[in-house]
């Protein structure tokens, strides 16, 4: 396989399954296959082959040979599978025993071609993984990942071991999306100075160029060209399959016949990309500018307490601490922040001992009932303070603000410096741009740690189960021993919202402290706690 007719591979349903866990409906995967087939594409690449992981995932996570047979692939389509390399490299029984737990010889399975995927530190043991699978009779792709920021010299050097070794193509994955037409060609060159095999090429489309360094390679002589329907796969996404067919149409002397792919798209694809949301944006093409994992903005993008500011904050955060490869417990470092014993200078007990509390939240129930809140308080005199920048009711009648997620102290660290109320935040732990951002501001010192399950507080900090502001204001009063905590401005989401669930399983956890101040909304609210009547108090 190492001439140079191109070669085109879609794998739609291997990269796609990022989305829906790998788990397709036989009606798509059916037309999905015919489609394939009517375009002319030479190989499928269906799904992973790899061991059991936690969690459900479908049956393309794991390809089984058996589950293969079982459809109904059309003459002459063939099919392949992907492997990554860590899975049979760290195995605990080592590379080879994993390798033939996973494939029979290549005359008794229905795939044709295994591909590796690794990185840089795991290409020379994977060439030998390569090896043998070749000896079983399969077609043996591996893909380089991450390779865009690698010096040219290694590069080649890596290509020059390649060469050694029982390999039909060589891909090399624009894996953050970042590569331009220039730097793909760039890249090209010092694997063709190593490598004189086949080359392949599997472009994300973070800053929209997928489809331009794709035909750029092509014409630099790679042959081996990665595509998805609609683009569909992790992050933004691929190059569409459908784009790299209609360009390539007057080039390929094979039959294309595109009206079941489009009718694919409509029935089958752009239903699930409305649902799950692929494809380039602003986010992702700063995630390839700095060279950040396209993961990272998918779970954020997927995860509704993350507001448009925390995106970019996030972004920033992984661009000087490093996001290449992704890690769950990295974003969730990038969204708190916290780390280390809380610590703080103020106590709460000054200003709030024996006295009502008023919390004012973000939702509309504020604005709403402005004019029972304003009268209750010129006529109770409770210690109100309002979350982040609330300002539904007049300034005067606040006493204090609570802040403590910086995501959101970033982005509103000048509306802060303007309001005249001191800011209650756990000013010693923030980072240092929170801080220097917010030079000049009253600031309240009350220390935060966030710990899952515990919801504690102390004179001079607290323990909460999450980072959200709401649990930080109850704990501010907590500490400060109030007579009660009113909330206003508590509405909640839909109950299929996870932020509802968040919030009730924080106030839960807070009603079940022994010394805990009782609780009551006073403006409506779907959240799980007493409930009055502002009118009525």
């Amino acid at each position: 396989m190492s001439d140079q007719r191109t070669v085109l591979l879609d794998c739609t349903l291997r990269d796609g399954g990022y989305y829906n866990n790998w788990d397709f409906d036989e009606a798509l995967v059916q037309d999905y296959l015919q489609a394939m087939a009517a375009i002319s594409i030479d190989y499928v690449e269906l799904g992973f082959r790899g061991f059991p992981a936690s969690g459900f995932r479908g049956a393309f996570a794991y390809t089984t040979d058996s589950f293969l047979r079982s459809l109904n692939v059309p003459d002459g389509l063939k099919i392949g599978v992907m492997v990554n390399a860590s899975e049979v490299l760290g195995h605990a029984d080592g590379m080879l025993p994993a390798l033939r737990h996973l494939f029979t010889p290549a005359e008794q399975s229905p795939v044709q071609l295994v591909r590796l995927a690794c990185h840089i530190h795991e290409f020379e043991a994977a060439l030998s993984a390569c090896d043998w699978l070749c000896e079983q009779g399969y077609s043996v792709g591996i893909n380089l990942m991450q390779i865009a920021d690698r010096d040219p010299q290694e590069v080649e050097r890596l290509a020059r071991l390649a060469q050694g070794h029982s390999l039909d193509v060589l891909y090399f994955a624009d894996s953050m999306g970042s590569l331009s037409p220039d730097q793909t060609s760039a890249v090209v060159q010092a694997l063709r100075r190593g490598w004189q095999g086949a080359l392949g090429i599997h472009t994300h489309d973070n800053c929209a160029m997928a489809l331009a360094n794709t035909l750029r390679a092509l014409d630099d002589g790679v042959s081996w060209l990665d595509s998805t329907v609609t683009g569909m796969g992790r992050g933004p996404g691929n190059v569409r399959t459908e784009y790299l067919v209609i360009e390539l149409m007057a080039k390929r002397s094979r039959p294309v016949n595109v009206a079941p792919l489009f009718n694919l798209i409509s029935r089958h694809l752009q239903p699930l990309q409305q649902r799950h949301g692929w494809g380039t944006n602003p986010y992702y093409f700063l995630a390839g500018i700095y060279g950040i994992h396209p993961t990272y903005i998918q779970e954020m993008l997927a995860d509704s307490r993350y507001a448009e500011e925390d995106l970019l904050v996030v972004i920033d955060f992984l661009k000087h601490q490093g996001g290449k490869k992704f890690n769950p417990g990295t974003l969730e470092s990038a969204r708190h922040f916290y780390s280390g014993e809380p610590q703080g200078t103020w106590s709460p007990r000054e200003l709030i001992a024996g006295r009502e509390v008023l919390l004012l939240g973000s939702g509309p129930g504020v604005a709403r009932h402005r004019q029972g809140l304003e009268d209750y308080i010129q006529r109770a005199k409770p210690f109100v303070i309002a979350l982040n920048t609330q300002g539904d009711v007049a300034g005067e009648l606040i006493d204090a603000r609570a802040a403590c997620h910086p995501f959101r102290l970033m982005a509103d660290c000048r509306e802060h410096r303007r309001l005249p109320q001191p800011l209650i935040t756990p000013a010693h732990m923030l980072p240092a741009e929170v801080r220097a951002a917010l030079e000049g501001k009253k600031m309240l010192d009350f220390g935060i740690a966030v710990q899952s399950g515990h919801f504690s507080f102390a004179r001079q900090h607290c323990i909460l189960p999450t980072s959200l502001v709401a649990a930080y204001a109850l704990a501010v009063a907590a500490s400060g021993e109030a007579s009660r905590i009113l909330l206003a401005g508590f509405d909640g989401y839909s109950a299929d919202d996870p932020r509802t669930l968040e919030v009730n399983q924080m106030l839960e956890a807070y009603q079940r402290v022994p010394s805990a101040p009782e609780l009551l909304a006073v403006t409506p609210t779907r959240y799980q706690v007493p409930c009055g009547s502002i009118y009525a108090l």
